[in-house]
């Protein structure tokens, strides 16, 4: 029997993350005026264009997040069939193309004067590649915040993840050919095995193999790995602001013009799962989490894959980061959002 513990309320971490991620920018762009040698063996340290420091930084991040899924619970999926069925069609049928959508409009032809014109390209490809893949860990938090159903959201992430094994590589490749952008398909094949395969099999084989599946243990487990997943996370986009500081430094406005489609990528696909959860008279605590899901991102795989695709300097990269910028406080207003109109959507 699959135990569903209630999610853990957002920690002080989580809450200030985008206070954290400022600071990762200030220690990252001083530290690469500083020490330039540093980060430039950092970079070179890499075998098929995977940078290994990032490659073991990131699986630090992404294996914990992956510990609480427990693929098991798919089979729970009809239980919320309708719920569900909307979640699947924003993340994979509407986001990833909403927002190369929104990328081409914005930064090709609205702000495309303002940015660099060599990085254009390459900001698109990381809005891309950030909406590609629907979040894993933090959107438990989103859904214990909303008084989301946990049955629902963990059935429901476990049935995203397993879909992102097959789709994530031909999705992105499609996008990004539609983007006319290059798609390396050896290194975006890599990429998928390195940052989603190896890790949910690692994750797996840990909870069912090492743990049996105790949730107590796996509780227990993710309590001390959480503070290295982290730091790891910290860490990673340090590296990535030592790379960047030159960019921002002579553009301080990229990021804010980064920011603008990813906020109205989230507000929408948010809103407009809740409203077709709505139409489908689907309880609350369902369409609350459906909300959620089909607005957050994999943030952590962006990162990853936009570093092995198009390296630390790139402008995939910064664009992927600004993800994590904005993540808590967006998300955090769309928790609200969706609490404040409970009665409203009831009344339908």
């Amino acid at each position: 029997m699959n135990v569903i513990t209630a999610p853990s309320p957002i920690s002080r971490f989580e809450r200030n993350l985008t206070w954290w991620v400022l600071g990762c920018i200030v220690a990252g762009i001083t530290l690469g005026q500083l020490f330039p040698l540093f980060f430039q063996t950092v970079a070179a340290l890499k075998v098929a264009e995977v940078n290994l420091p990032v490659a073991g930084l990131i699986w630090l991040m992404i294996i914990p997040m992956l510990l609480k899924i427990d693929f098991r619970t798919m089979g729970d999926v009809l239980t919320h069939s309708r719920g569900i069925g909307v979640t699947l069609f924003i993340n994979w049928m509407v986001k990833p193309f909403s927002m190369a959508l929104l990328a081409w409009v914005f930064i090709r032809h609205l702000f495309g004067d303002l940015l660099p014109a060599d990085q254009i390209d390459s900001y698109i490809a990381g809005l891309i590649l950030l909406a590609a893949a629907p979040c894993t860990a933090m959107v438990f938090v989103w859904s214990g915040l909303c008084k989301g159903d946990p049955k629902f959201t963990l059935s429901q992430v476990a049935l995203n993840d397993a879909i992102m094994l097959f789709a994530f590589a031909p999705l992105v490749a499609l996008l990004l050919g539609l983007s006319s952008i290059v798609v390396p398909w050896g290194t975006l094949f890599l990429s998928v095995l390195l940052f989603i395969i190896v890790p949910v099999v690692i994750s797996q084989l840990v909870r069912e193999v090492i743990l049996s599946g105790r949730q107590q243990s796996i509780d227990a487990l993710l309590k001390r790995i959480q503070p290295v997943s982290l730091m790891a996370l910290l860490a990673t986009l340090v590296l990535l602001f030592g790379f960047q500081g030159q960019q921002i430094i002579a553009q301080p406005f990229i990021i804010a013009l980064l920011a603008v489609p990813i906020l109205i990528q989230v507000y929408f696909n948010a809103m407009l799962a809740y409203w077709l959860n709505r139409k489908l008279k689907v309880a609350h605590c369902v369409a609350a989490p459906s909300a959620l899901i089909g607005a957050s991102n994999f943030f952590e795989l962006a990162v990853a894959t936009a570093i092995a695709l198009f390296g630390f300097h790139s402008g995939a990269a910064l664009a992927t980061v600004v993800g994590v910028l904005i993540e808590v406080p967006v998300m955090l207003s769309v928790v609200a959002i969706v609490n404040r109109s409970q009665r409203w959507y009831e009344n339908s």
